[in-house]
C-alpha cells in the first residue's frame, strides 16, 4: 500500500474518534455542571476539559479569561480554527476519506459525507446550545456508525488495519487524558484508597457528588453499566482506575486499546517497523500483567503521564514506518 493512503486511513479514523472523544468529554463535563456546584467548580470543570485537549492556551488568547459552559461548548464544537474542535475533526475525516475514496467502500465514504454534511446543517441552525446533549449523542451515533460500516463492509486487509490502528491509538490517548484529569480534579494525587486514608485525604468529602462525578466519568466511556456488571458494589476510585486501565473485556479501556493496536500492527509490520511493533508489545503486556495496587503505590499520575509518552513514541513511531513523513 501506498504511504499517502496509508496516512489518510490513519488519520480519517484518528479523527472521526476524536470527534467522538470530544463530544464524550464535552458531555459528562455538561451533565456534570447541572449538578448543585460552586461556580468556581464548574469553571474548574470546564477549564479541566481543555486541559485535556491541551488548548487552556489557544482558548485563553481567544476568549480572555472568562471560561464558561457556553464559551468552551462554542470553541471545542464549531469553532473551525481549533483543530481539536468536532468541527474541525469531522471536516479532516471527511476530506481525508474524500482523497483515498477509491480505497473505501462505498458504504463507508457515504458515511463520512453524510455525517459532515448534516453536521454543517445543525451547526448553521446554531441551537445545539438549547440542547447540546443531542448533538453529543449524534456525534457518537455517527462514530459508532463508521466504525460498524467499516467493519462490515470492507476487506480486511491492510487498508482496514490502518484504520483500527487509527481507532485505538486515538482512544487510547484520550482515555488516559480523561483520567488523569478527572482524578486530579479529586485530590492532587491519587493513590488508593488506603493510602489516601491514612494521609487523611478525602476527610469530609462529599460521597454523594463522588458518586455523581464518577458515574459522569464512567459514563463519559459507556462504562457505567459496565463497571456494575464487573464489580456488583459501590463505585470506587481504584475500581474505575482498574477497569479503564487494565480490563482487557472493557472496550475503552488502556489495555483493550493496546490489543488492538499491537494485533493490527502485526498484520501490516515490515521489515523496519520491528522496534514500533517491539514497543507497542512492551506497553500491551505491562497492561496484560499489570496491578491496579502497584500502579496507585507509584501515583495515577505519573503512571499516565508516563503511558501517553509511550503511545505518542509509538504514534511517531507509525508515522516514521508506514505513513508520510511531516515536512
Amino acid at each position: 500500500m501506498l504511504s499517502r493512503t496509508a496516512d489518510h486511513l490513519f488519520w480519517m479514523s484518528r479523527y472521526m474518534e476524536r470527534a467522538e472523544n470530544t463530544a464524550r468529554m464535552l458531555d459528562v463535563n455538561y451533565q456534570t455542571s447541572l449538578l448543585p456546584q460552586s461556580a468556581d467548580a464548574a469553571e474548574k470543570g470546564w477549564k479541566g476539559l481543555l486541559g485535556i485537549s491541551e488548548l487552556s492556551g489557544d482558548f485563553a488568547t481567544r476568549h480572555g479569561g472568562e471560561v464558561t459552559a457556553r464559551n468552551v461548548m462554542q470553541y471545542m464544537v464549531a469553532d473551525d480554527k481549533n483543530p481539536s474542535s468536532i468541527r474541525s475533526c469531522l471536516m479532516a475525516a471527511r476530506e481525508n476519506a474524500r482523497a483515498v475514496r477509491g480505497t473505501l467502500t462505498t458504504e463507508v465514504w457515504e458515511t463520512q459525507n453524510q455525517t459532515w454534511l448534516e453536521f454543517q446543517r445543525m451547526v448553521a441552525a446554531s441551537d445545539f446550545h438549547k440542547d447540546p446533549s443531542a448533538l453529543f449523542e449524534w456525534v457518537k451515533f455517527r462514530s459508532h456508525l463508521s466504525r460498524g460500516v467499516t467493519v462490515g463492509t470492507m476487506l480486511q486487509d491492510e487498508a482496514f488495519h490502518f484504520l483500527r490502528i487509527g481507532s485505538f491509538l486515538e482512544r487510547a490517548d484520550n482515555t488516559a487524558r480523561l483520567l488523569d484529569v478527572k482524578f486530579h480534579a479529586v485530590e492532587s494525587e491519587f493513590f488508593g484508597a488506603a493510602q489516601a486514608q491514612s494521609q487523611g485525604a478525602g476527610n469530609g468529602r462529599d460521597v454523594e457528588y463522588d458518586f455523581y462525578h464518577w458515574s459522569a466519568i464512567l459514563r463519559s466511556v459507556s462504562g457505567f453499566e459496565v463497571y456494575r456488571k464487573a464489580y456488583r458494589n459501590v463505585i470506587r476510585p481504584e475500581k474505575v482506575a482498574e477497569l479503564l486501565i487494565l480490563r482487557a473485556d472493557m472496550p475503552r479501556s488502556l489495555a483493550a486499546c493496546m490489543n488492538e493496536v499491537v494485533t493490527n500492527l502485526e498484520f501490516v509490520a515490515n521489515e523496519q517497523s520491528g522496534e514500533t511493533l517491539r514497543r507497542a508489545g512492551r506497553l500491551r503486556a505491562d497492561l496484560q500483567y499489570g496491578r491496579i495496587d502497584e500502579i496507585l503505590s507509584t501515583g495515577l499520575h505519573a503512571f499516565l503521564t508516563q503511558f501517553l509518552e509511550r503511545v505518542n513514541t509509538i504514534g511517531a513511531g507509525i508515522s516514521r514506518d508506514f505513513l508520510v513523513p511531516v515536512q
